[in-house]
């Protein structure tokens, strides 16, 4: 089986998430022809069927039903609980299974525009010295690169997808091109300023890719409403997503192909010409197979999707995964910690309020090993969180009835303030994921088995990231303060990393420093996979940035015909 002269293209793009959208819109916008694969269904901006309903709109009150938990079931034991509301973004757990020797939380959306419709939207660039780490403490492998190759490319990302935040001026977080700021209430004030009396500790508004004032590159796109609905996916286009930026940028080039229901499970290595021919597809609705081809592969499946296509693409060069010379593909699996932090109780505010439900938090950034600080563990953790009242859904349990329910609905709660903890997973070669031929999904394809954990330098860290949370709670003078750790597996902060790393060496990494394939430069790798260390900032960002990059230099090796 071989691709015709129609199946043919500049540049294949396999996914579009985060990663995905952004080869897409560069690949094309640079006169590519492009196709466009997608293992899920079609999903165009504005087909979110919950983003308007009222919860009592929607059946059972919002509320999973037992067969919904069974079949999302991932997806539940996750902070994305599984509600009517958003169950549709979540995969089907009994049709495609993964296997766990060691426990793994992994949340999947299989529909064009992947977790881009459902991510957490805060996007936090990396400081120089979250790139120099590795080689700073010894650890795995030195990343290729620097900040400052990728610094202008996060100011590109930015000022396309639109960043609201707050400039601080901190060498560990740098500052970007901010859409103005959204508001902290008077609590999140209170605890700011807390914070930098009796600390020395900044605390900012989240960074996060909500429009808080027009862009004029994207008319398409409207501001924050402040409906906090944005999991149900966004009419407004009011947060960035690959659905309602760059795919619909992408789109009007005229250079793109998007095919959906397009499950992609082997690159195609052609030996005599020592590249990457194409890509072979399964039709998810068909079941027919098959081939199309390519000058430049893009491979942004998500982190797991990726590694499992190259681990899946067998030939006599590549007889363990396809540009595996390594040993590493699929090893070095890593994810922020979380489920950690202190919770407390503010008293003084009553007789203040908030308007609208921002789609944000606070974010306090990483102060541990930072300077003279000194800890005995590496690496270190941010802070998210925020303060709110609790709303009339506090009742829902509550036997009260008739006018006294009616006056108490109509009185807010009591004002509640958290810090939860994003920290930092050191690479560790132990821990990754490996092919089960003997379990297959609904397609008959291998499955993954997951073998992935913390170690002691997290074990470590947690206990900080516990004790710091309540301090500073305790410092500002709110009451009931109770420090937490509600006991984390990997993949539980749905930020998975590392399978096919970047790096100097070709025999102790995947990929180089443009994201290419070490042993076949005609395949980029620009998802999660790609990441050599974790940091403790939000990744996506830097997904991102690290794609218009890469795409940027495949073109013009393509024009030097290097490719």
């Amino acid at each position: 089986m071989g691709p015709d002269k129609n199946d043919s293209f500049d540049a294949i793009v396999v996914g579009t998430g985060i990663s995905g959208g952004w080869a897409a819109k560069e690949l094309t916008g640079k006169g590519l022809k492009t196709l466009v694969l997608d293992r899920g269904r079609m999903v165009r901006h504005g087909d979110y069927p919950t983003a308007t309903k009222d919860l009592w709109e929607l059946p059972y009150g919002g509320r999973a039903t037992r067969e919904d938990l069974e079949r999302h079931a991932t997806a539940a034991r996750t902070n994305y609980v599984v509600t009517q509301a958003t169950k549709h973004w979540w995969v089907d757990d009994t049709e495609h299974p993964y296997s766990e020797t060691r426990p793994f939380d992994w949340v999947r959306g299989y529909h064009v525009g992947g977790r881009s419709l459902v991510w957490g939207r805060q996007s936090y660039r990396w400081s120089p010295m979250d790139f120099e780490a590795n080689a700073r403490d010894g650890v795995a492998v030195d990343w290729p690169i620097r900040y400052r190759d990728v610094e202008p490319w996060y100011e590109y990302v930015e000022r396309f997808i639109g960043v609201s935040g707050q400039s601080e001026g901190l060498e560990q977080l740098p500052d970007g091109a901010f859409l103005p700021p959204m508001e902290m209430n008077c609590v999140e004030r209170h605890l700011k300023k807390s914070l930098a009396e009796k600390f020395g500790r900044v605390m900012t508004i989240g960074r996060t890719a909500h429009l808080t004032a027009p862009l004029a590159h994207s008319p398409q796109r409207g501001t924050c409403q402040s409906r906090n609905l944005c999991i149900r996916g966004c009419p407004f286009g009011a947060y960035f997503s690959s659905n309602s930026s760059t795919l619909p940028a992408a789109e009007k080039t005229g250079n793109m192909t998007l095919r959906p229901d397009s499950v992609v499970y082997e690159l195609v290595y052609d030996e005599k010409a020592g590249r990457a021919s194409g890509v072979r597809v399964l039709d998810s609705e068909t079941g027919e197979h098959h081939e199309f081809s390519a000058r430049v592969i893009f491979l942004c499946a998500s982190t797991f999707g990726t590694a499992h296509i190259l681990m899946n693409s067998i030939s006599k060069r590549f007889p363990d995964g396809f540009g595996n010379d390594s040993g590493e593909l699929g090893c070095n699996i890593m994810d922020h910690h979380l489920q950690v932090g202190a919770v407390a109780l503010a008293e003084g505010f009553d007789d203040q309020y908030y308007v609208g439900q921002r789609p944000n938090g606070i974010y306090v950034p990483r102060f541990v090993n930072v300077g003279k600080d000194k800890r005995d563990y590496l690496r270190g953790f941010g802070y998210q969180g925020g303060a709110s009242r609790r709303n009339w859904t506090r009742l829902m349990s509550d036997p009260v009835m008739g006018e006294e329910l009616k006056q108490t609905a109509a009185t807010p709660g009591p004002w509640s303030v958290s810090l939860g903890g994003f920290g930092e997973i050191l690479p560790d070669h132990r821990n990754r994921i490996t092919l089960n031929r003997d379990r297959k999904d609904r397609h008959g394809l291998p499955t993954l088995d997951f073998d992935a954990g913390i170690g002691e330098n997290e074990r470590r860290m947690r206990l900080d990231m516990a004790s710091e949370a309540a301090t500073m709670l305790e410092a500002a003078g709110y009451r009931n303060v109770r420090a937490y750790d509600r006991g984390y597996s990997m993949g539980l902060g749905i930020h998975e990393m590392g399978t096919a790393r970047m790096g100097r060496d070709p025999k102790t990494s995947v990929l180089n420093e443009w994201n290419q394939l070490h042993a076949c430069r005609n395949v980029y790798v620009t998802d999660g996979s790609c990441m050599t260390s974790s940091a403790c900032q939000n990744p996506s960002l830097t997904y991102m940035a690290l794609t218009a990059r890469a795409a940027d230099h495949a073109v013009e090796e393509l024009k030097r015909m290097n490719l």
